[in-house]
């Protein structure tokens, strides 16, 4: 439906169709996002138990404790992925930002334009940050369905959450990023050949970006005809703005002096833009999440106001601390190797999915696997930890050594976790929590995002072998 001078123009066709198809099974079959993990958790085991020889029931329990429990380096990166989200989260409640969120927010005359600004901020933002992109979209949508009575505010949120499956072609992509630091626990190129891949061999590459600009023309299109013809009206409660501390009347004490100095908040930012200068401008994890934090810092001016700001961002973050042991878990049960027996599992699904790949056809059936196994693991960084080994030996194996393949195979598992993102509900999760939606409200509509992603980085892979 459209809205042209107050009425609603009712409209049909395929897409509309399809994503109603979509919507309606999602909402009969998606479980909670935790009991998907938990699910997923049960399906490994049986492949486990099926495929991995030798396999005893306590070497699979204990290969799940050491994943959960037992893994320093799931919960360095778990946290990092959460100081990511929760610093993009704080940067957009700037009032500076914030302001422009409600601005840009009000310009929207329509359910489709609404939908459509939600997926371009989202987008460019995604580009930038995937914590800011993730967010920023939500915050957006949360403003428009404000204004908008009669919208659907599932549809506008989960326009927002398309602009995220860009994000590993993006700056702050966890591979990309991984492949330019030799420190990177996660550096599987480095680890294997000694070299580094830059960013111009990945991100920048022709074939990444024309991809990009596909992917978000298709999706555009896909937006404006799924538009649904009812209304869903968002809970009251997602309205609702943390309370300003009361006014402070009489002298400050010492404590809260320093609580509202402000130069405090400038030196931090003086720090940091310092040593990221003297590193050589270096993008990594570890660099994008102290960018976010000083620009946040700066941002909201004195201590107090960035240290309650973040503290309201960090509430957004706990769906994620409750399901990254589970997912822990899986990464464990993936690595599982019994004494004496042959290949862990995903060693054996991995080199089940390049077998018989050539230099042409490698990287599309990476693409594949990465595909499936981000369903098991949803993070780019701890699911190329799983993957890369077995790409990156495939490559060499078949006579690509130069930076640039190597580059373009971890691109083809980056962009297949993205792509997986649309139908694997562990990043929908801080978008839920800001909508207050359950996943079955959304996720019949990524569904068409997660086609139309599939199709263009398919393309996209299939077809850059033949130009690098």
């Amino acid at each position: 439906m459209t809205t042209t001078r107050g009425r609603r123009v009712e409209r049909s066709g395929f897409m509309q169709g399809l994503t109603a198809l979509c919507v309606r099974y999602v909402e009969r079959f998606m479980p909670d996002p935790y009991l998907f993990a938990v699910i997923l958790t049960l399906v490994v085991v049986g492949l486990v138990a099926l495929l991995v020889r030798g396999a005893t029931a306590g070497g699979i329990l204990r290969a799940w404790y050491g994943g959960v429990w037992g893994s320093q380096n799931i919960f360095t990166f778990a946290f990092q992925m959460v100081l990511v989200l929760v610093t993009g989260y704080t940067l957009a409640e700037a009032t500076i930002l914030k302001r422009a969120i409600i601005h840009i927010a009000s310009k929207p005359k329509n359910q489709l334009q609404g939908a459509l600004l939600c997926f371009g901020v989202s987008t460019v933002f995604s580009l930038l940050n995937w914590g800011l992109g993730l967010v920023s979209g939500a915050l957006v949508a949360r403003h428009v369905a404000k204004r908008l009575s009669g919208a659907h505010f599932g549809y506008l949120i989960a326009s927002a959450f398309m602009g995220f499956i860009v994000w590993t072609q993006g700056l702050s992509s966890s591979i990309a990023l991984a492949n330019t630091d030799t420190s990177s626990p996660i550096n599987v190129i480095h680890k294997i050949t000694g070299m580094t891949v830059p960013l111009t061999l990945t991100i920048f590459q022709p074939y990444s970006w024309i991809a990009v600009i596909a992917v978000v023309a298709v999706l555009s299109v896909a937006i404006w005809r799924m538009e649904p013809k009812q209304s869903l009206t968002p809970d009251p409660a997602v309205f609702d703005e943390e309370p300003e501390p009361p006014a402070r009347t009489g002298k400050r004490t010492f404590a809260e002096w320093l609580e509202n100095l402000w130069i405090l908040n400038v030196i931090v930012f003086a720090a940091g833009i310092t040593y990221f200068v003297l590193s050589g401008f270096a993008l990594n994890i570890s660099s994008m999440i102290m960018l976010l934090t000083i620009a946040s810092a700066l941002l909201h001016r004195t201590p107090i106001r960035f240290i309650r700001a973040f503290s309201g961002a960090a509430k957004v973050s706990g769906p994620l601390l409750l399901q990254y042991p589970l997912y822990g878990g899986i990464v464990g049960l993936l690595g599982y190797l019994p004494t004496g027996s042959g290949k862990a599992l995903q060693t054996v699904l991995a080199e089940a999915l390049v077998r018989g790949a050539d230099q042409y056809t490698l990287p599309f059936l990476t693409f594949v696997g990465s595909v499936l196994i981000s369903l098991f693991v949803p993070s780019g960084g701890g699911h190329w930890a799983v993957q890369g080994p077995i790409a990156v030996n495939s490559a060499l194996a078949i006579g690509q050594h130069s930076q640039a393949y190597l580059g373009l195979t971890s691109m083809s598992v980056a962009v297949g976790e993205g792509v997986a993102n649309m139908i694997q509900p562990f990043w929908l999760l801080p978008v839920l929590a800001i909508a207050k939606l359950n996943v079955r409200q959304v996720m019949g509509f990524t569904v068409i995002a997660f086609l139309i992603g599939f199709a263009v980085a398919s393309a996209m892979v299939l077809i850059a072998p033949y130009v690098v």
